[in-house]
């Protein structure tokens, strides 16, 4: 394998990872999910016109080195020259070249942050899109369900039961959500699986056949009220949970450097940090709702780039506001449903403020129309097509620690999903 051969198999290497088995098949908007996913694991963007040219072989010189690290990094390499080595080293074993690798040995994928978390509707619209089901056989005698050991506990065990006994597959699979690194290998004639979730929220996990995705179920691990934990900002992330019964702190849900601290939380270290509310009932269309909220966050390490992301969680979908201080706009970032904005391939300045003060944000969705506010000032609207059903929950998400003064997330006919200006304990 020359270099040019070693550049287009790594990369079809992360679209295989992503579910896309014929290439021929992808779109631009397709290529550009795939920027956005190597991106969030390796913080370099490679544009999608880049990405389609370099898997077509379409190059007369090798690409930057910036851009060959990132590429290794998605597939958990420390950079270029490693993954490289590795193909040699499997190649002097196997006698193969990187063609010989099995699923299993295969790198896995990541986690959403930063600009990334805006590719995980598109994973979960096109994971299966061009699977090759009618390989499969008999996937009308595929079984798969889930129930909880405990009622919502965290963590929490959920026993997955499944068949595929008659399926056609070398290798089968229980994706408990979105994230591919929650991927644990099952087999036939075995018919119960169990797995942790960690993380409060409403699931899709996934029965996965090669790599075609033939069943899924809703895992729902409500809170009914808010939680809080941190998570490394890496690929490889742990999950920290922040425990304190004091959360209002001068008439604003908050946590200080002291909650961390007590929770043993290493605030010198490069986090995320998450207050999440997931309700037990879901009433509330996510077509049609309107959040009004004020918020600010404080910094607890020095950030270039400080942010604070609104994200309403729906049963199908996640909608984000990503804002950030405007010289750092190129990071702030919106999702609607299928509609996606990066501030690398678009001017957010309109969303961008000081994220260090008070500010008022208000979203308004009627109709799949969204209309954001800032501080009174409509700067933004777009129209979505496909429907996120019902809403789930709220997190607001940060690299420092929000203070939240009011929330206010309710159905466009009133009915609540969660309302409060957090008065004094």
């Amino acid at each position: 394998m020359n270099e040019q051969e070693i550049v287009k198999q790594s990369l079809l290497e992360i679209f295989e990872k992503n579910g896309y088995l014929d290439t021929h098949l992808m779109t631009q908007r397709h290529f550009e999910h795939i920027g956005n996913e190597i991106e969030k694991k390796s913080g370099i963007l490679i544009s999608g016109t880049t990405i389609r040219r370099l898997s077509n072989g379409e190059f007369s010189r090798m690409p930057q080195t910036a851009t060959l690290n990132a590429i290794a990094t998605y597939l958990d390499f420390k950079n270029w020259q490693e993954y490289k080595l590795s193909l040699q080293s499997k190649k002097n074993e196997t006698g193969a070249g990187v063609e010989g690798r099995t699923p299993e040995n295969r790198s896995r994928g990541s986690v959403y942050f930063g600009l990334g978390l805006l590719a995980v509707v598109v994973s979960i619209i096109t994971y299966s899109t061009y699977s090759a089901k009618n390989q499969l056989g008999h996937l009308e005698k595929v079984t798969f369900s889930a129930h909880k050991n405990t009622i919502n506990d965290l963590p929490n065990t959920v026993v997955f039961n499944y068949n595929v006994d008659d399926v056609a597959a070398d290798s089968f699979f229980v994706q408990q959500s979105w994230d591919k690194n929650r991927r644990i290998r099952i087999y036939k004639n075995n018919h119960t699986v169990t797995d942790i979730y960690y993380e409060p929220g409403y699931h899709i996990a996934k029965l996965i056949a090669n790599d075609s995705v033939i069943k899924t179920i809703d895992v729902s691990i409500p809170t009914d009220k808010w939680f809080f934990y941190a998570n490394e900002y890496k690929a490889r992330y742990k999950t920290e949970y922040i425990k304190t019964d004091h959360f209002i702190k001068n008439g604003s849900l908050a946590l200080s450097r002291d909650d961390l601290l007590n929770n043993n939380v290493e605030i010198d270290e490069n986090k995320i940090y998450l207050y999440s509310y997931f309700p037990s009932h879901l009433e509330v269309s996510s077509d049609n709702y309107t959040l009004k909220t004020r918020v600010r966050m404080k910094e607890i390490r020095n950030n270039l780039c400080s942010y604070i992301a609104l994200e309403v969680y729906c049963q199908r979908f996640f909608m984000v506001i990503k804002s950030t201080p405007k010289g750092c706009a190129n990071e702030a970032a919106l999702l609607f449903a299928e509609k996606v904005f990066g501030g690398k391939q678009n001017d957010m300045a309109s969303i961008a403020y000081d994220v260090t003060r008070w500010n008022d944000v208000e979203l308004v969705v009627k109709n799949k129309h969204v209309l954001i506010k800032i501080n009174g000032k409509e700067c933004f609207s777009t129209n979505y097509l496909n429907s996120g059903k019902l809403i789930t929950g709220l997190s607001f998400i940060s690299n420092g620690l929000c203070e939240i003064d009011k929330v206010d997330l309710t159905g466009l006919d009133g009915t609540v999903v969660y309302k409060s200006e957090f008065g004094e304990e």
